[in-house]
């Protein structure tokens, strides 16, 4: 080949690239039925698709380069199960009686002693407890140990627990629809993390087996740690009892400038506590979606608000100003009940 059709050949690639990476993106996000098996054809399926198609095809005026295509997903509620309490707190809550163990005096102290009235059958215990408890119960369990002691800790416990309805393990009670949207997203280059008002030590332990976010992917509520030496003289880190970061609310957003340093294109949530990281994201320029998981399925799951006249309650709060105030700036409600096919993996099974 002479050096004219050399020159004519490389020309023409950047174009040919073009096209070929326009073709591939519309392929991928084509609505052909394969993706999002999980979900109803409706309003909200649709959304999703069309948001991957006008930020990933580079003929798109508001194409999104792929280092900056990052989506946020709230974890309890929106990712998994989070009635009747969260899981985190149930974790907390079972291994008070080993800290009285530890310290026999706190068995006729506030909070502890209210908790172990819970643990015995007594479940108005539970309605005692208040923010401040929770916080207080929590700072005493998560604290005191080795990171990597916290760590077999947790996964000991996900082992050898089971929710209360289902009998299942908790990481079992992830929402299928869920999962195909992250695999969804991350098969047309997003990064998806998860941004979550839990503690960011204990999701980190399985986000990646079970929702295939790596660790460093995952932010929360962030307490301190320190280091120190062993009797050996090997460094290790101790978890402090002392708040970092809050990731709930307005924390959410300035996690996520923290921690990602990115505005998401997407972010996904089903509560209160997830308004300010809904704003953020669609705050931003070009394509932005912002989607809420509404609790509308009894049978299925659990029903829960206020919103549009379900059951109040004071896990996963979805107040009617936020749902009004979702369709007011364009976010979509995913009716569980009506949007979604299965709830669960093992429905598929």
């Amino acid at each position: 080949m002479n050096r004219r059709a050399v020159l004519s050949l490389l020309a023409a690639l950047p174009a040919l690239t073009d096209r070929l990476l326009t073709a591939s993106a519309q392929a991928q996000t084509a609505p052909t039925g394969g993706e999002l098996p999980s979900w109803n054809e409706g309003p909200a399926k649709q959304a999703i698709v069309d948001f991957v198609r006008v930020t990933t095809d580079r003929a798109s005026p508001t194409f999104v380069p792929p280092e900056e295509r990052i989506a946020t997903f709230d974890q309890d509620g929106t990712l998994w199960v989070e009635h009747p309490m969260y899981s985190q707190v149930m974790y907390c809550l079972e291994r008070v009686p080993e800290l009285v163990k530890a310290k026999p005096e706190l068995a006729k102290v506030a909070p502890f002693g209210t908790v172990l009235e819970l643990l015995h059958g007594d479940r108005a215990a539970m309605e005692k407890l208040t923010l401040p408890d929770l916080e207080k119960i929590a700072m005493a369990t998560l604290s005191g140990m080795s990171v990597e002691g916290f760590k077999t800790e947790v996964k000991t416990w996900l082992e050898d627990s089971a929710h209360p309805r289902w009998k299942r393990a908790y990481t079992e009670l992830t929402y299928q629809p869920m999962q195909e949207v992250l695999k969804y997203l991350r098969a047309n280059g997003y990064k998806t993390y998860i941004v979550t008002g839990g503690g960011q030590d204990f999701v980190r332990v399985y986000a990646a087996i079970v929702y295939g976010v790596p660790p460093e992917q995952v932010v929360g509520t962030a307490g301190a740690t320190k280091y120190g030496y062993d009797k050996d003289g090997k460094p290790f880190l101790t978890k402090e009892p002392k708040m970092l970061l809050n990731d709930n609310d307005a924390g959410k957003p300035e996690g996520i400038y923290f921690m990602i340093g990115r505005r998401p294109y997407a972010a996904f949530g089903n509560s209160d506590g997830d308004q300010q990281m809904l704003e953020y994201t669609k705050a931003g320029s070009g394509a932005r979606l912002a989607m809420l998981v509404l609790h509308d399925d009894a049978k299925r799951e659990y029903a829960y608000g206020p919103a549009q006249g379900l059951p109040d309650t004071k896990v996963g709060t979805f107040t009617q100003a936020l749902y009004d105030e979702a369709k007011k700036d364009g976010w979509f409600v995913i009716s569980m009940k009506n949007d979604w096919k299965v709830i669960f993996p093992f429905e598929n099974k």
